[in-house]
């Protein structure tokens, strides 16, 4: 076969190849394109806070609308199934702490970059324990603590101590804000549908 006609099958596989490896990276790429769309229509909303979460900067706040339409700015501290523990930002009063049962939120406010971080894949990350556990079980940790607690529902607020947790609803001794449980001080006992919280804030001084 003559040299040149030899060039020429030469070139004509090459062409073939590169073609051939173009294609493939454009599969590729076409599936990974797929791939993050599926992963991304199958985010919670749990998983886009827990994401963010992960990548806060020190000095950066979420923010939170509420059903009752009140907003608050928190830092999330760690996660539950249905709810998550955060620090709260502009403390009112001595609360400093918080619980956010996931189904009080009504939008949660962010800026553009924390959209695109809320989406990105979340860090391989020990189990957590905590991730496992429903609302009720950080409920009944402040019934045995006696901590005070102001308890937002959508009908209102209502200030005191959580006496104890049901399936789907808390009994909460109302008293005042500065003073300690005690029977003398109790104005009233309110059995609150877990469904109606919307926040608790903690007393933390």
């Amino acid at each position: 076969m003559p040299d040149n006609d030899r060039m020429r099958w030469d070139e004509l596989f090459d062409d073939l190849a590169g073609q051939f490896d173009a294609g493939l990276e454009e599969e590729r790429r076409r599936a990974a394109i797929d791939e993050e769309r599926l992963r991304v229509t199958r985010l919670t909303l749990r998983d886009r806070l827990g994401a963010l979460d992960a990548y806060l900067a020190a000095d950066e706040r979420i923010g939170l609308q509420l059903h009752t339409g009140e907003r608050v700015e928190i830092r999330p501290v760690e996660f539950g199934a249905d709810w998550f523990g955060a620090d709260l930002v502009g403390v009112v009063r001595s609360y400093g702490a918080c619980i956010v049962p996931l189904a009080g939120i009504a939008a949660v406010l962010l800026t553009r970059d924390q959209i695109s971080r809320s989406l990105e894949p979340l860090p391989d990350r020990p189990g957590s324990v905590a991730g496992r556990l429903g609302l009720s079980i950080p409920l009944r940790d402040l019934a045995r603590r006696r901590a005070h607690c102001e308890i937002t529902t959508v009908t209102g607020t209502c200030y005191g101590t959580i006496d104890r947790v049901g399936r789907d609803h808390i009994d909460v001794a109302t008293h005042d804000v500065d003073v300690p449980r005690r029977q003398s001080q109790i104005s009233s006992i309110r059995l609150i549908p877990l469904s109606d919280v919307t926040l608790i804030r903690i007393q933390t001084d």
